[in-house]
């Protein structure tokens, strides 16, 4: 790992221009090597295209059905409702007849800017954006100046991805006195039919009823069809027009279809102005809680990437999760881990508390589904799945032996309900679903532990988090979670006036945490040194606070950053950067931190594969490490009985001043020079 930290401070050539913090520019784009960067609002997500005109894909969250893949369910794909095509003078235009190709992702308005030219023909402009403030609704911009006289026929394209069935593609116009309303609307099912999907979209004209375009409405195939018009430019006039598209499913509302429809009705109505004002009015609030490094747009820009991509991953006021690649395509089937609870909601947390409560809610609403789980293999209390998807039970491919025995998310689930009341302080939340879920998630570990004697209440045949162990006992991350869920449940029970049950700290208490004969904390009981894929006994110092004793966190950092893959998932190296800033290792601690994602970024926008030189949609779960690092690490930030506070902390020498705003429930202010 240190050799590869040497070759990466030495070769950071990157293929990302120098450019301005809100901006994340794609130029020279390479079709070949094309990684999407997506907009999304926390319920609609959409991957861009090395193609002009078109969107690779649309991802629906909270639909779930089971693609045959693994034999357990998928987050839906959708139908691709902004898809366009272009022809000019009645030839269409594709990849081969463009030059300039560009895009931009404007992250203070999210939204994704495209340009490119047609030869001496004409300049086209498209913006593209999942309103924020319609989490079903979808808009993009289109602006075609010609160069020299020429007729266009610009082409919506509603297509259908080829999971879903018994394909229904409609077309109607309502007319009304001063406006008409033209809707294409696609319905289909899911794999196994149980699931209703539909999408649908409008044009918005700016010439007034009456004087808009004629549109044509063509039927291609049962996967694909379309609205057009033609239009004669003369040289240097510009047309402009937006087409809004919205999409839902059976698991949100009863019809979806025509709530697709009255949806985009609604949008088109609505006008662009509006619609752009109030999305930009929701993300001008989502960025007051922001982070400014004085002196390196790089790395602000770096940071606000991380940031963007967490927020338009979840959405305040639902019941949605995070998966491990958000809303950027099928990655691990769209499926909810640790990575949420450990990795992606703690800066969310600290950034934005209204978001994390949705990924709690996720959870309490799946309680009984894990109390379940806990029953089916013989224990107490609740036993939340490795793998959780719709309807909480688990989820995982059954050749993974994670399922069965990746038990520490509960302990992970538990520490960050308590978490979310110490930001708060919200005792009216900790009694109606704090405390519900940290119960019985107490009742668990005391009933999953095996009472051996004192100091030996074991937990046995465990998946480790370093998920290359498999089936070993006394994981040293596995217990630290449960001992501070017992520990948790009892402090929750204090704080309501409730009588904890004494039995839950007497198991904290007589659970061991392993060391070596040197004082090195041994990973499990069968632990020899071997490499290790990711963060499992570092964890304990940050971000459990199991262990604080700093020359235990150091020699246990020492120790295990040797063993940790350079394959390994690009999270793990940003507790590293933390443990080295709290040791007072300010150089290291810039070293680790530049690892821990820059080998990752793929082009041409930088999105974070999981692993170096990987091909995934973008690894939400890494770039929730990344922000652990700046939040935590450089920032100072942590969390208390009493709230959120600043311990001393350093920057690394290139910066000048960090500004971390809108900060926990009182939206405070940190500053580190």
């Amino acid at each position: 790992m240190r050799i590869l930290i040497t070759f990466l401070l030495v070769s950071l050539t990157c293929y990302i221009i120098a450019q301005d913090a809100w901006n994340v520019k794609a130029e020279n784009i390479d079709p070949n090597n094309y990684f999407g960067v997506t907009v999304a609002n926390g319920v609609v997500g959409i991957v861009s295209s090395a193609d002009p005109l078109k969107i690779e894909d649309v991802v629906l969250n909270g639909t779930y059905d089971y693609y045959q893949r693994g034999r357990v369910s998928n987050i839906l794909k959708t139908f691709n409702h902004l898809n366009m095509n272009l022809d000019i003078d009645r030839r269409r235009i594709g990849r081969n007849d463009i030059q300039n190709y560009a895009q931009n992702l404007n992250m203070k308005e999210a939204s994704l800017e495209t340009s490119f030219d047609v030869g001496n023909k004409a300049k086209v402009k498209t913006s593209m954006m999942a309103l924020r403030h319609l989490p079903y609704t979808a808009m993009i911009n289109v602006e075609i100046t010609a160069k020299q006289n020429i007729e266009i026929t610009p082409m919506s394209v509603i297509e259908a991805p080829n999971h879903l069935n018994d394909v229904r593609n409609y077309y109607a116009e309502i007319d009304r006195p001063h406006v008409l309303i033209p809707l294409m609307t696609s319905v289909g099912l899911s794999p196994s039919g149980r699931v209703k999907v539909a999408a649908s979209n409008s044009f918005i004209f700016e010439e007034g009823h009456g004087n808009e375009p004629k549109l044509i409405h063509e039927d291609w195939d049962y996967n694909m069809h379309l609205t057009k018009f033609h239009k004669k430019l003369k040289a240097g006039q510009t047309y402009s027009f937006a087409i809004v598209a919205s999409t839902c499913s059976s698991e949100q509302y009863e019809d979806p279809h025509n709530e697709a429809e009255r949806l985009s009705i609604y949008a088109m109505l609505e006008g662009k102005e509006r619609l752009l004002k109030r999305h930009k009015e929701a993300w001008e609030e989502l960025w007051k809680s922001n982070v400014t490094v004085e002196g390196d747009d790089q790395i602000t820009r770096d940071i606000r990437f991380a940031l963007y991509h967490l927020y338009s991953f979840a959405r305040e006021g639902t019941s949605f999760s995070l998966s491990p690649m958000g809303l950027s395509g099928l990655g691990y089937n769209g499926h909810v881990f640790w990575d949420t609870e450990l990795w992606m909601y703690p800066p969310l947390l600290l950034m934005q508390p209204e978001i994390a409560e949705s990924l709690l809610e996720y959870r309490f609403e799946r309680l009984e589904a894990a109390k379940q789980n806990a029953f089916a293999h013989g224990y107490k209390g609740a036993m939340f799945p490795w793998e959780s998807a719709e309807d909480g039970s688990e989820d995982t491919p059954v050749w993974a032996l994670t399922g069965p025995f990746e038990h520490h998310i509960t302990g992970c689930i538990g520490w960050a309900f308590w978490k979310y009341y110490e930001v708060t302080q919200d005792q009216d939340w900790l009694k109606e679903k704090g405390y519900p879920v940290l119960k019985e998630i107490a009742d668990y570990w005391a009933s999953r532990v095996e009472r051996n004697g004192p100091n030996q209440y074991d937990i046995n045949n465990v998946v480790a988090a370093d998920e290359w162990a498999e089936n070993v006992d006394n994981n040293a991350f596995t217990n630290a979670v449960a001992i501070l869920s017992l520990r948790y449940a009892t402090k929750a029970a204090n704080v309501l006036g409730r009588t904890a049950d004494p039995d839950w700290n007497h198991v904290a208490d007589n659970i061991p945490i392993l060391n070596f004969k040197d004082g090195v904390t041994r990973e499990h009981a069968t632990y020899e040194g071997e490499e290790i894929k990711q963060a499992d006994v570092n964890l304990l110092a940050y971000p459990l606070g199991l262990i604080t004793d700093l020359d235990q966190v150091e020699q246990d950092l020492e120790y295990y950053e040797e063993r940790m893959s350079p394959t390994g998932p690009a999270m793990g190296a940003a507790i590293l950067s933390i443990l080295y800033n709290r040791l007072g290792k300010e150089k290291k601690a810039a070293e680790v931190f530049a690892y821990s994602y820059k080998r990752n970024e793929v082009p041409p926008f930088g999105v974070i594969s999981e692993a170096a030189g990987g091909s995934n949609p973008y690894f939400a779960t890494g770039a929730g490490g990344m922000l652990q690092a700046v939040l935590s690490g450089f920032g100072g930030i942590v969390i208390t009985e009493k709230g959120v506070d600043q311990i001393e902390s350093s920057i690394p020498s290139s910066w000048r001043k960090m500004t971390i705003t809108g900060v926990g429930k009182d939206k405070q202010t940190f500053e580190v020079k």
